[in-house]
């Protein structure tokens, strides 16, 4: 089960903070339930940096003292594009995390009345829902969810690059990794968020990957391509793992933070309600 209902309950508490940051075709960026040309007043939300300033309700500011931005009921719905990693390097824990924040963020947009849909990534995209909208499309979206199996390789930037294709109009995109990934994905998530995308990166990663405790001679075997390298996992060996783990996390801060962007690192034995909150947050871990 992917989550339970009192895991929904929190996720309710948790939807209507969920802001898509998105451009449409001739609207400059709008946060709504509906987008297109319309000037439909919807409702206030707490002004956040980076937001328009020309959208700020400056009498409202001037009754309370409060920032508060204008939201508009636009024409076209907003859809969250859940890419998730369907590479071997995922396999146990990590896909079942991964599948878990996918029905998560997708639950949150579906309650909202947007539209959610589910892209598998490995060697490019291997598996592409039919976007579906509103709470009774939740079944469907963990029906889908369930359709995303193992595969051996990984082109991460193909696969993003193809669902910026697929994609008619800009909307949520939401790509769920260990980012584990030998491809420039910088690039092809740099195009997306030029297309007008919101983007949000999360990174899922095993206990064992960020506190690894070996010591001696391995065989180690790529998941993904099968090649087998001998290595002698020593203090020296640790130290240079874990620093290009740490490079890996630091560009994907710097990534987020460029195209402004999410990031929320998840490790498969922790809560998941809490990396939520940030993923809602837009918190760069």
């Amino acid at each position: 089960m992917l989550f339970d209902a009192s895991f929904a309950r929190e996720l309710e508490a948790l939807r209507r903070r969920l802001r898509v940051r998105a451009r449409s075709g001739g609207g400059g960026d709008h946060t709504a339930k509906r987008r297109g040309s319309s000037a439909e007043f919807l409702e206030h939300r707490p002004y956040a940096p980076g937001d328009d300033l020309r959208r700020i309700d400056w009498l409202a500011f001037a009754r309370t003292g409060e920032p508060v931005f204008k939201l508009f009921r636009a024409e076209e719905d907003v859809v969250v594009r859940l890419v998730v990693d369907a590479s071997a390097s995922l396999e146990g824990d990590k896909l079942d995390v991964a599948k878990r924040v996918a029905a998560a963020i997708g639950y949150m947009a579906l309650a909202d009345s947007e539209r959610a849909q589910v892209f598998a990534a490995s060697e490019g995209l291997a598996f592409v829902s039919e976007p579906a909208r509103g709470r009774n499309a939740l079944p469907k979206l963990l029906r889908d969810l369930d359709r995303v199996d193992l595969k051996s390789g990984t082109d991460l930037s193909r696969a993003i690059e193809q669902t910026i294709l697929r994609s008619a109009r800009p909307g949520m995109l939401v790509v769920i990794s260990d980012f584990m990934d030998s491809g420039p994905f910088d690039a092809a998530i740099t195009r997306a968020a030029a297309a007008g995308h919101d983007v949000a990166l999360v990174q899922v990663l095993s206990r064992d990957e960020v506190e690894p405790h070996y010591d001696g001679d391995f065989a180690l075997v790529d998941a993904e391509s099968s090649a087998v390298v001998e290595v002698t996992m020593d203090a020296g060996a640790l130290e240079a793992y874990l620093a290009r783990l740490n490079q890996l996390v630091l560009g994907l801060r710097a990534l987020a933070k460029k195209v402004r962007g999410g990031y929320t690192r998840v490790v498969t034995d922790e809560p998941l309600l809490p990396a939520v909150r940030r993923f809602v947050g837009r918190v760069v871990d």
